[in-house]
Formats: C-alpha cells, sequence, structure tokens
C-alpha cells in the first residue's frame, strides 16, 4: 500500500469501536494498548485499513462522540504514546490508520462551550448555534434532534436557546464563523502530523445550519406495521434547513486541501440524508470527501429489487464521485439479524458470506464493523444493563445502539468475558457469542471468519481494472441480484441469490466463454445457457474483451 496516493479506491476498511475491542489494563472497558495488542489478528483479516471509534477525551456521554478536548486521548482509553505505538505498530503490519472526527458539534463540557455560553460578549460567543426564543418564549423553530424531541436547549444564563442535533450534551458548532473552521483545521492537522492515513467524518452533513432559521417542513408518515407513526419525532420532518447545507462543500474543499498536503491520507465521510445519493455525489467530487457512505445499506431492507433500486440510484448519479458500501457498525442493529428475519440461525450464518461478496463486488470501497467476520448476531440487553442513552430515552419501542456494540469475543473454553476483560464490562458479552469466539473459528477452517478471510483474500487477487470499473445493474425482475463491472478491456458480472428459494437468470450470451472465478464456498451452477443459484449461492463470471 506503501506509496500509492489512490490505496483507499476499492479498499477494505476494518471499523474498531474501541471500548469493546480489547480491554488492555482491565477495566472492563476496551484500550488503545488493546487494539495494539491485537493488530496481528486484524492483519489477518487481509484489511487495508482500520477505522477506530473515536477514543478522544470525552465525558462520554455519548461514548466519545461528545468530544472535550479534539487534541487529547480520554484516560480510560490511554494516551498520546499509547496513540503512537498503535500508529507505528499499525504502520509495520501494512495497515492504515483512520480516526473519527466529531466536527459538528462537541460536548456541553469543552471550555469552548463552556466559555459560550458564559455570556453574550465573550471571545467565543459566536462558536456554536444560539437563537432567540419566539415571543412566547419557545424554541426558535421546529427542528428536532436526531435522538428525539426538539434540537433547541435552554440556557439560563444567556437566555437563549442552543442547538443540539444530537443529545442535549452535545451542542453545535457554528461552522459560518471562520475562526471555528479554522480551529477544527489546526486540531485536523494535529493528528495528521502524528501520522493518521485519514479521517471518518461523523454526520458530516450536519455541519452547517441554515442561518434563515426556517421551519423544516412535515413529511408523510410512514407507518410502521401496526399502523402507528414513527416513535421518532426526527422522521416527522424534510431535514431542509438543519443540515446538508451549500457552504459544507466550500468547508470540505478547505478539509481536502489539508489532508492533499500529506499524500496518501484520505476522507470518509457518513452522510444521511432524505436525498443519499445526491449528497453523496457532490460531497465526493474532486476536492471535496475521498468518499462517503450513506444509511442506504444500514436498514432491514435487503431484497434484490431494493438492492437493485439503491445501486441504480447511484450509479446515475455519483459519476466521479466514490461510495463506500456499509452494511454494519456501531449504529444500527447487526446485519445477520437485521438481514435474516426470515431464516433460521443456521441459514442466517451460511449468508453472511454473501453480504460480504456483495459488497466486495461493488463499485466502491467497503467499511467491515468489528465481529461481523465472527457472524455475531445483535445481542438482547436487560434495560437494567442499558447504557446508551439514545435506547434509554426511546425504551422500550427502540432499544438503543448496544445490541451492536457488546465486547468482541475472544476466547471460549470458559474464558471470563469470552477473554475480552478479567473483570465485569462495560457491556456484557452475551453467552450465544461464546461459541463464536475467534479462538474457536481459527480451529475451524470453514468457520464464517475464514470464509471472510478467504473472501477478503479473493478481492485482492482482482485487477486493477476491474477495481474501478463501471457499474450496471440488471433488472432480474426476481430475488436474484445481477450486475456487471465493465473496464476496458475486462469485465465481471455478480449473480446473487437474496431471496428464500432457487433462482434462475439466463446467461448473457456474451458471458457464454467467461471464466467462472467465484470463491468456493459459494454453491451455484453455470449450465445449459442458464445461471442456477440455490439459497445464498453466487456466481461471478470474468470475461477477457
Amino acid at each position: 500500500m506503501s506509496g500509492n496516493s489512490e490505496w483507499w479506491r476499492n479498499s477494505v476498511i476494518y471499523q474498531i469501536y474501541p471500548r469493546s475491542f480489547c480491554d488492555a489494563n482491565g477495566d472492563g472497558i476496551g484500550d488503545l494498548p488493546g487494539i495494539t495488542r491485537k493488530l496481528d489478528y486484524v492483519q489477518s483479516l487481509g484489511v487495508d485499513a482500520i477505522w477506530i471509534s473515536p477514543f478522544f477525551k470525552s465525558p462520554m456521554v455519548d461514548f466519545g462522540y461528545d468530544v472535550s478536548d479534539y487534541r487529547d486521548v480520554d484516560p480510560i482509553f490511554g494516551n498520546l504514546a499509547d496513540f503512537d505505538e498503535l500508529i507505528e505498530a499499525a504502520h509495520a503490519r501494512g495497515i492504515k490508520v483512520i480516526i473519527d472526527q466529531i466536527l459538528s458539534h462537541t460536548s456541553d463540557r469543552h471550555p469552548w462551550f463552556e466559555e459560550s455560553r458564559a455570556n453574550r460578549d465573550n471571545p467565543k460567543a459566536d462558536w456554536y448555534v444560539w437563537a432567540d426564543p419566539k415571543p412566547d418564549g419557545s424554541a426558535p423553530n421546529n427542528w428536532m434532534s436526531n435522538f428525539g424531541g426538539s434540537a433547541w436547549r435552554w440556557c439560563t444564563r444567556r437566555r437563549q436557546y442552543y442547538l443540539t442535533n444530537f443529545l442535549k450534551e452535545q451542542p453545535d458548532l457554528n461552522l459560518h464563523n471562520p475562526a471555528v473552521q479554522e480551529q477544527l483545521l489546526a486540531d485536523l492537522k494535529f493528528w495528521l502530523d502524528r501520522g493518521v492515513d485519514g479521517f471518518r467524518l461523523d454526520a458530516i452533513n450536519h455541519a452547517f445550519h441554515n442561518r434563515s432559521l426556517d421551519d423544516n417542513p412535515p413529511r408523510p408518515l410512514e407507518l410502521d406495521e401496526k399502523g402507528l407513526p414513527p416513535v421518532n419525532t426526527y422522521e416527522y420532518q424534510w431535514h431542509i434547513h438543519d443540515k446538508s447545507q451549500p457552504e459544507n462543500l466550500l468547508f470540505l474543499q478547505r478539509v481536502r486541501q489539508l489532508t492533499d498536503r500529506y499524500p496518501g491520507t484520505i476522507t470518509m465521510g457518513e452522510v444521511g440524508d432524505d436525498n443519499t445519493h445526491k449528497i453523496m455525489a457532490e460531497y465526493t467530487t474532486e476536492h471535496r470527501l475521498n468518499m462517503a457512505y450513506s444509511f442506504d445499506l444500514l436498514g432491514s431492507d435487503h431484497s434484490a429489487q431494493f438492492l437493485r433500486d439503491t445501486l441504480e440510484k447511484n450509479r446515475e448519479v455519483i459519476e466521479r464521485g466514490w461510495p463506500c458500501w456499509s452494511i454494519a457498525n456501531h449504529d444500527v442493529p447487526r446485519s445477520l439479524t437485521r438481514w435474516n428475519a426470515e431464516f433460521s440461525t443456521e441459514q442466517a450464518l451460511a449468508r453472511a458470506p454473501l453480504f460480504v461478496l456483495m459488497q466486495l463486488t461493488l463499485r466502491g470501497s467497503v467499511c467491515l464493523y468489528q465481529g461481523e467476520e465472527l457472524g455475531l448476531e445483535e445481542a438482547e440487553i436487560a434495560f437494567e444493563d442499558l447504557q446508551d442513552p439514545y435506547g434509554i430515552n426511546l425504551w422500550p419501542e427502540f432499544k438503543g445502539r448496544d445490541g451492536c456494540r457488546t465486547p468482541m469475543p475472544w476466547f471460549d473454553s470458559g474464558a471470563v468475558n469470552a477473554g475480552f476483560s478479567e473483570v465485569k464490562p462495560w457491556l456484557p458479552v452475551p453467552q450465544e457469542h461464546h461459541p463464536k469466539a475467534v479462538s474457536v473459528q481459527e480451529q475451524d477452517p470453514n468457520s464464517t471468519l475464514n470464509q471472510f478471510r478467504a473472501l477478503i483474500d479473493w478481492h485482492r487477487g482482482l485487477s486493477a481494472e476491474i477495481a474501478t470499473a463501471e457499474q450496471e445493474v440488471l433488472d432480474t425482475g426476481n430475488d436474484l441480484l445481477a450486475f456487471y463491472r465493465r473496464g476496458q478491456t475486462e469485465q465481471l458480472l455478480v449473480v446473487l441469490n437474496m431471496g428464500t428459494g432457487e433462482g434462475t437468470l439466463a446467461l448473457p450470451e456474451e458471458f457464454a466463454p467467461a471464466e467462472d472465478i467465484t470463491p468456493q464456498l459459494f454453491a451455484g451452477e453455470v449450465a445449459g445457457g442458464e445461471i442456477k443459484l440455490p439459497v445464498a449461492g453466487a456466481r461471478v463470471l470474468h470475461l477477457n474483451q
């Protein structure tokens, strides 16, 4: 990877949620030395880079996404020397390191906010989004928090409201203020100088708001299976004024100008919006983000028709931009549970490699979330064990994000807490995860872990031309997802059975002489002018033009 400034194209990135990866100091919480300790395992997966979720100094109300010091490591994770050691150890193994950056908001305990809320005329009075109440004392407008309820919080000192797109403890920065932009860019430079290879920019399309403070318009409500409206009031609006503002594009160009001064570094943005594909296209054009991922594949719908529609929308607008495909992360139920409601546990596990093959063959890069390679299912967490304020606030209709954040199981055979920690961990390790521990799966050549390794190794064998080849989706009219990857001199035909029964597709005539390069673990056949696939079957055909 060294020397390749575009290493990120078609890369495989492994997301590490540090609280739950490996506890090296025995306090029940994962840490940076724990990550360093497990880098040989990460290397064995064959990934190109790791993305580490926040480890900065924080009150941990939102587990690091409420930053109180952008330039220091929270003591629960270690210190700056531990981070430097991690960087050195990762680079020695050929692994790039991407770190989370939260540029839209801070903790309410950040010194900047403590100064800003003191009064209306201090040096940082305009560093956050403040607004006067309406004449009746109510909030300035109808904007809703992502976590439910009003996005505005009252401050008695200033007798004004401040904007919080997430928790009330996460006040929004005012990036319309040039001084705020300069400070954030300087903080990014601090980590670039320490050797990071890029940034994952959290909720980056929330960085700017419309200064008019106009109300968001209502959106038609999508009722659930019981005929009830959404639990979260955030879903009651079209979010046209509180995020994805045009000023954000200019700021991203400034971020890109900075990272371009450090060859080989990249930016990856998280962009959730009502018009995701348009935002991805705008945010990943030249001189902005290198790539972006959305929430399209983080929901429950994974039908062939939904995937066809999603991929086609992306193809229509992305142009020279670059997507990063993610089907799991620290904010959504695990894919093994979310995408297999109609399957037994055993059948669901057999389908896990299919989802990875899909990601690896799409045009774009890939994010894999820790534990997905083990086939971990969503954990059921008792209310008294919940840590996530999002889930606590909306319980019981929404249980929050703790179910996908439980600690990694490293050892079984009676190991305490599956080898994650010798003391009670911050979240329990589900008993059903113990048999899926790394030590168990290492011994089985056909385990989900070893299937993931084989798939990533297979992916590395694809040509550079295929890595950037254009994508064209076929309308199969059934539960088979099929698409071409067309380069100048070679192309692929990828066919995946996403349904609950066998599926058949007529073999395109041009692919009659194609070579079958499907990874061995997938069933299916090409015979009699047809591609025939059982449940979770797949074929990948390669053709030289």
